[in-house]
Formats: structure tokens, sequence, C-alpha cells
């Protein structure tokens, strides 16, 4: 499986950003895609996922009411819009895809990832 990213840059906060992934390679019957975030000198962590084939979309604390997951079935590409941004949004986001039904939000159960791209807001 390859994960593109894409879509990241500097915005000033406030300010909104949607990031893409697509994905090619083989499928899964059953998978979660989602984003993780990395900020300087911090470990990765859980932003959103979404149940592929379900729709069901979970969300960290920290992002929810702002940044909404959603797909494109046909280009098998995942969006994260992100509204009102914030200086502690700055990271480099991560795609990537899980194919176990334990522990979505936990970065280990993921065993695909795409090459990350920047988001940084500016206060």
């Amino acid at each position: 499986v390859q994960l593109q990213a894409y879509g990241g840059g500097l915005v000033q906060t406030g300010d909104s950003l949607t990031l893409s992934c697509a994905a090619s390679g083989r499928t899964f019957s059953s998978f979660h895609m989602g984003w993780f975030r990395q900020a300087p000198g911090k470990e990765r962590e859980f932003v959103a996922t979404m149940n592929w084939n379900e729709g069901i979309t979970y969300y960290a604390d920290s992002v929810k009411g702002r940044f909404t997951i959603s797909k494109n079935n046909n280009k098998n590409t995942l969006y994260l819009q992100m509204n009102s941004l914030k200086p502690e949004d700055t990271a480099v986001y991560y795609c990537a895809i899980s194919t176990r039904s334990y522990d979505r939000m936990k970065a280990y159960t993921y065993d695909y990832w795409g090459q990350g791209t920047l988001v940084t807001v500016s206060s």
C-alpha cells in the first residue's frame, strides 16, 4: 500500500486548510484510515480516523469540532478539513491505515504510513 499525503502549508491562526491522502496498491476488506501528527520534540499523536466501510469517525478531543475527516471512495482518498487552526496544530501530519479492529486511536495498530505533510500555523 502506498499513501501519499499532501496539502500542508503555512497558514495563520484561525485559517483553514484541507489535507488529502491518496491510497494505492492492495485493498483490504475492512480497515481504518486516519491522521496522526507529530510536532517538533513531541511524540506522534492521534488526530482522527474513519472506518472506511462504515464511515464511522473518531476524533481527538483537541480537534473535535474544528477538524473533519472524510473520504472519496472513487478516488481512494482521505481528507482532513482543518478549521480554526491554532499554533498548537503545527506539526507534520501523517495519514495511515490500520487493518485491526482495536485501539484505532493508537499509532501502533497502523501498519501503513504516508510520508507526512507539514502544517505550520503562525500566531
